[in-house]
């Protein structure tokens, strides 16, 4: 089982990472939501396995506990990546508003500082 995790940890950050390699806006928003699906799914698998709710009172002798952490921090990155999502995809409808497009542009001093550096001109 812990091989299937880490394949399907491994399959979710390769297609994140070649989706926000892509130049639409869509398409790097949904990078960014598989790479942090990708990693929750990994704290979650780093967390050990189930056990009780780590409550105190309910534990008695042997029975192995939950470790809360992980779930904080899954939680946490919820929350944290939902917020980023929003807000880019309200950056992504700006620009698409803007432009008519979802493709983002190069920057023209990018353009001349590749071609400059290519040239073997100094800085």
């Amino acid at each position: 089982m812990t091989v299937l995790v880490a394949a399907l940890v491994a399959v979710l950050y390769g297609t994140g990472v070649y989706l926000l390699l892509q130049r639409t806006l869509t398409r790097v928003i949904l990078g960014l939501a598989l790479i942090s699906h990708g990693c929750n799914l990994l704290i979650m698998a780093a967390g050990g396995p189930s056990g009780l709710a780590p409550l105190v009172g309910l534990i008695s002798g042997d029975e192995p506990v939950a470790d809360p952490l992980p779930q904080a921090l899954i939680l946490t990155a919820i929350v944290i990546t939902f917020g980023l999502t929003v807000f880019l995809l309200a950056l992504a409808y700006r620009s698409f508003q803007l432009t008519n497009d979802d493709e983002v542009e190069d920057d023209i001093e990018d353009r001349r500082v590749a071609h400059r550096t290519t040239d073997g001109a100094d800085w």
